[in-house]
């Protein structure tokens, strides 16, 4: 299996290589030169695996570099009831990402059960062991430079804290994020993590982060990684998830599911669109946005229009306030044949703050053949979808799986299982819970009082030659 550029002007690599650098040198994202293709028996072969042991299965469809059994063995000790035990609602830990049904073919499934409460979890987890792991073989170190907009942040220091060889240096939006997300972040003391918040907001800091990776001297002298979901390995362990929602909600291979996704940086449904692509049979890939709609504007209109930072709004669901999705640049090179140099015509437009439109092309009449359909939610809906699904179906949700479940009620269908899947867990969100609902999520007992713990971090401009030294005096 090698690994080709969405730009294609770089040279297709293999798992292992791809797996410590982030971005390709051309600027692009790496993806499989094709997909692997799942029949019906595999699907019928993996209905009862547990998690771990499906989560082997699909990877190693993916990764050939790393013997079997090494893989096998990082995979089992990734995926235990014991890492993803912040279970709800009387879930089975055991299942890893449990379903909660609502209603008749209505659930969502449980994403948050790892360290830090939020989906990210699931692939950080994974991507924490094969770093060490690959480090190690070949004798060689990193240093991770990720930006966050409330979630992948914590999910990567928790995942990296302590491991050898590797250091982490982690952009947010200074104040932008929860009092528990923050403190989640920069309460970490560990000497091996650095948090850095940057005056702006997210696109800002993910903007730094792109812009050092495309300094290929400097990225290589300083051994630059990313863990953010330009990483392909995070976007590989998240198919996991689609397969286990599938094989939960069903009884046989015959039958067809929607997953409703909340997105903002589109790497959590691009992994639900290569689950689709291998043949999981999903009928619909449901889009929810914030107020932040750029994804929602350009799958009903075919307008992909990038804002600015002064454009993007502050929200209650600050993990989607992004307003540049960097996976959505994988979703179009399939959408356009997987002609690089259409990708590369187009990100040229974006990366100069310009819109594209592909409405009137041959590639927008194919968007039919990919499933996917979108809504938008603002900060009343979340409020009312929070009080809805307490009241209805007696579950608390946070307010961006609140997103998720306001636009998936809006396009169920008869006999088509819906899923929602859950980002995060709503103690991590509490003053719009309190806002919702006038009362405290459940918040477990590991994490109680986190708020008050000692916290490091540093404020800076959105500077990339202050951060870029930040980094050089701390390798």
């Amino acid at each position: 299996m090698r690994y080709i550029s969405t730009r294609g002007q770089s040279a297709p690599q293999a798992f292992c290589d791809i797996l410590l650098g982030g971005l390709a040198p051309d600027g692009g994202l790496y993806l499989p030169e094709s997909y692997p293709q799942v029949s019906k028996a595999d699907l019928d072969a993996w209905r009862k695996l547990s998690y771990a042991d499906l989560a082997y299965e699909i990877l190693s469809r993916f990764i050939d570099d790393i013997p079997a059994a090494d893989l096998k063995a990082i995979v089992a000790e990734t995926y235990t009831a014991q890492v993803y035990c912040h279970t709800r609602n009387g879930g089975n830990a055991a299942e890893i990402t449990p379903l909660t049904k609502l209603a008749d073919n209505l659930y969502t499934q449980e994403l948050s059960n790892g360290p830090t409460l939020a989906f990210k979890d699931m692939a950080m987890q994974l991507l924490g062991n094969l770093f060490e792991y690959v480090l190690d073989k070949r004798g060689e170190s990193i240093n991770i430079l990720g930006a966050t907009s409330g979630d992948t942040g914590s999910a990567a220091e928790y995942a990296m804290r302590g491991k050898h060889n590797v250091k982490v240096f982690m952009l947010s939006p200074d104040g932008k994020m929860s009092a528990f997300q923050r403190a989640q972040m920069y309460s970490l003391q560990d000497a091996n993590i650095f948090n850095i918040a940057v005056r702006g907001m997210f696109d800002d800091a993910q903007d730094i982060v792109k812009a050092v990776s495309n300094d290929a001297a400097f990225k290589k002298q300083y051994k630059i990684g990313a863990v953010n979901s330009i990483n392909w390995a995070r976007v590989a362990a998240q198919i996991v998830y689609y397969f286990q929602g599938y094989f939960l909600a069903t009884k046989s291979s015959d039958e067809q599911v929607s997953f409703t996704v909340p997105s903002g940086n589109f790497g959590n449904i691009c992994a639900g669109h290569i689950a689709r692509q291998m043949g999981l049979p999903i009928k619909q890939l449901v889009l929810a946005t914030n107020e932040n709609d750029v994804l929602d504007e350009f799958f009903k209109t075919g307008v992909y229009r990038p804002r600015t930072s002064a454009e993007t709004n502050v929200t209650s669901s600050p993990s989607m306030d992004i307003s540049k999705a960097s996976n959505f640049e994988r979703f179009v090179f399939d959408l356009v044949g997987r002609d690089s140099a259409i990708v590369r015509e187009l990100w040229a437009k974006v990366d100069k703050g310009e819109a594209f439109d592909l409405s009137a092309t041959v590639h927008w009449a194919k968007m039919p053949n990919f499933g996917f359909v979108s809504g938008k939610s603002t900060h009343a809906d979340r409020l009312q979808t929070i009080r809805f699904a307490n009241e209805t179906y007696k579950v608390m949700v946070d307010t961006h799986t609140a997103d998720g479940l306001k636009v998936a009620l809006e396009h169920r269908e008869a006999n088509v299982p819906m899923i929602v899947l859950e980002t995060a867990q709503p103690a991590k969100f509490e003053e719009t819970i309190r806002e919702a609902l006038n009362q405290e999520p459940v918040r477990p007992a590991d994490l109680k009082g986190i708020e008050s713990l000692p916290q490091r971090v540093v404020v800076m401009d959105p500077d990339v030659a202050a951060i870029k030294q930040f980094i050089v005096e701390r390798v």
